[in-house]
C-alpha cells in the first residue's frame, strides 16, 4: 500500500492540494446539518429546516457546473476564491439574521449554494499535471481522493456538533464559513493552481454534456447518489424498527468504513486495461452488494452487509474520475468534474426523496429496496452506453491543451 501513495503525497503540492481542497469543502459537507440545528434553534420546524437545506442544495447542484465552466475559461484563483468569499459572506448574514425573513434566509442560502467553489472539480482537474501525467500516480491520486471524502463526510458532522456545543449554532455556520475560505486559500495560491490552464476549447454551448460518454456516465453516477441518499433514510428508519439510540449511526459509519477500506486498497495497485471497462466490473459489484441489504438482518449483521456495500463506492467513483478525464472534450475538464458532483448531488436528494415514502409504508427494507434498485440502475444506464464509452476524446486532448509558464519543475499543461 505505501508503494501506492508515498511517491503520491511525497510529490511536490500533492498534500497540500489534497488537504486544502478536503478543508475548503468541509461548508458543503456539512451545510445540511449546520442549516436544520440553525433554524431550529430559531424557532424553525423541520419543514423550514428542509426547505432552506432544499434550497441551498439547489444553489449548488446549479452553481457547480456554472462555475466550473468559469474556471475553465479564467483559471482557478480567480473563481474559486470569489466563490468562497461570496459563499462566506451569504452564509454569515444568515447567520446574523436567522431563518426569517424567510425571503431573506432563502436567497441567502441560495447564494451561499451557488457561489460554493468547485473545488473537487478543481483539483481533479489538477492531478494529471501536478503528478506530471503519471497514469498510475494519478489514477492513485482520484482513489485517495474518493477515499478522503469518507473522512471528511465522518469528521464534518463531528465539527459541527462540537462548535454547537462550546459556542452556538450561529457560530458553527460562521467557522465553517471561515474555514472553507481558510482551505481554498491554501489550494488557490499554491503554484499549480495559479499557474494551470485548460486546454483551448470550441464554443460549443453544451460544454463538455456535448460528450455521450459523459452523459452516459453522469445518468449512471445519478443512480448511485440515488442509491446513497435512500440509504441513509433506510438507516434510520431501520434503527426505529430495531431499538433506535446509535443503530443508525453504525450502519451509516460502517458504509463510510467500507468506503475508505475500498478506495485506500483500490487506489495502492497499478489495474491493467482500459478503465472504462474496468468501471463497469466495479459497478457490478457496488449494484450486487446494496441488494443484501433488503433482508433486514440482525444489527450486528446490517452492519457488515454496510461496510461491504460501501467497499466497492470509493473504487466506483475513482475509476469514474479517470473516465471523466478521458471524455470531457478539451477546454471542459473542471465542468465535467463539476457535473459529476451535481449528477450525484441531485440524485441524492432524490434518493432521500423517494425512500421516505418508501419507509413510511413498507418500513426499512422497502427503503433499502430503493438502494438496490438505484444501484441496478446504475449499472444498467453504464451497460446501455458501452458503445458511448468506447471512444474516449483523448486525441482532441493531447492536441488541444497547452502549456503555460510555470515556477521550475511544474508542467501546468493538463494531460489526458
Amino acid at each position: 500500500m505505501a508503494t501506492g501513495y508515498l511517491p503520491l503525497l511525497r510529490t511536490r503540492h500533492a498534500l497540500r492540494l489534497l488537504t486544502g481542497t478536503l478543508v475548503g469543502r468541509l461548508p458543503n459537507a456539512t451545510a445540511a446539518l449546520a442549516i436544520v440545528l440553525f433554524t431550529r434553534a430559531h424557532g424553525g420546524d423541520f419543514t423550514l429546516a428542509g426547505a432552506l437545506s432544499a434550497v441551498y442544495g439547489l444553489g449548488n447542484a446549479i452553481g457547480q457546473p456554472v462555475l466550473g465552466r468559469l474556471v475553465d475559461k479564467r483559471g482557478q484563483p480567480g473563481v474559486l476564491l470569489g466563490g468562497a468569499v461570496v459563499a462566506a459572506a451569504a452564509t454569515t448574514l444568515f447567520a446574523l439574521t436567522g431563518p426569517r425573513p424567510l425571503p431573506l434566509s432563502c436567497a441567502a442560502m441560495a447564494v451561499a449554494g451557488l457561489a460554493t467553489p468547485p473545488l473537487e472539480g478543481a483539483l481533479r482537474a489538477l492531478w494529471p499535471s501536478v503528478l506530471g501525467g503519471r497514469q498510475e500516480q494519478v489514477h492513485a491520486a482520484y482513489a485517495l481522493d474518493a477515499a478522503a471524502q469518507e473522512v471528511m463526510f465522518a469528521v464534518g458532522p463531528l465539527l459541527v456538533t462540537l462548535i454547537v456545543a462550546a459556542a452556538s449554532t450561529a457560530a458553527a455556520l460562521v467557522t465553517l464559513a471561515l474555514v472553507g475560505v481558510a482551505g481554498t486559500l491554501c489550494v488557490v495560491t499554491s503554484g499549480p493552481s495559479r499557474h494551470w490552464r485548460a486546454g483551448e476549447r470550441d464554443t460549443h454551448w453544451l460544454g463538455p454534456l456535448r460528450s455521450r460518454g459523459l452523459l452516459t456516465l453522469l445518468g449512471s453516477l445519478f443512480f448511485v447518489g440515488l442509491a446513497l441518499g435512500s440509504i441513509a433514510v433506510a438507516a434510520v428508519a431501520y434503527a426505529d424498527a430495531h431499538g433506535g439510540g446509535m443503530v443508525s449511526s453504525w450502519l451509516l459509519s460502517a458504509l463510510g468504513f467500507g468506503a475508505l477500506v475500498g478506495g485506500v486498497t483500490y487506489g495502492a495497485r497499478t489495474w491493467a486495461g482500459v478503465p472504462e471497462r474496468r468501471l463497469r466490473l466495479l459497478m457490478l459489484a457496488l449494484a450486487v452488494s446494496y441488494l443484501p441489504l433488503v433482508a433486514d438482518a440482525p444489527v450486528a449483521v446490517m452492519t457488515a452487509l454496510s461496510a461491504l456495500a460501501g467497499l466497492f463506492l470509493a473504487p466506483v467513483l475513482a475509476c469514474a474520475f479517470v473516465v471523466v478525464d478521458r471524455h470531457a472534450p478539451a477546454g471542459t475538464v473542471t465542468e465535467a468534474f463539476s457535473w459529476v458532483v451535481t449528477a450525484f448531488g441531485v440524485g441524492a436528494s432524490l434518493g432521500t426523496a423517494v425512500a421516505g415514502p418508501a419507509a413510511q409504508y413498507g418500513a426499512a427494507r422497502a427503503a433499502f429496496a430503493v438502494a438496490g434498485a438505484g444501484g441496478t440502475v446504475a449499472l444498467l444506464v453504464l451497460l446501455a452506453g458501452s458503445r458511448f464509452l468506447a471512444t474516449p476524446n483523448l486525441r482532441q486532448r493531447k492536441e488541444n491543451d497547452r502549456i503555460v509558464p510555470a515556477e521550475p519543475g511544474f508542467s501546468s499543461s493538463h494531460q489526458a
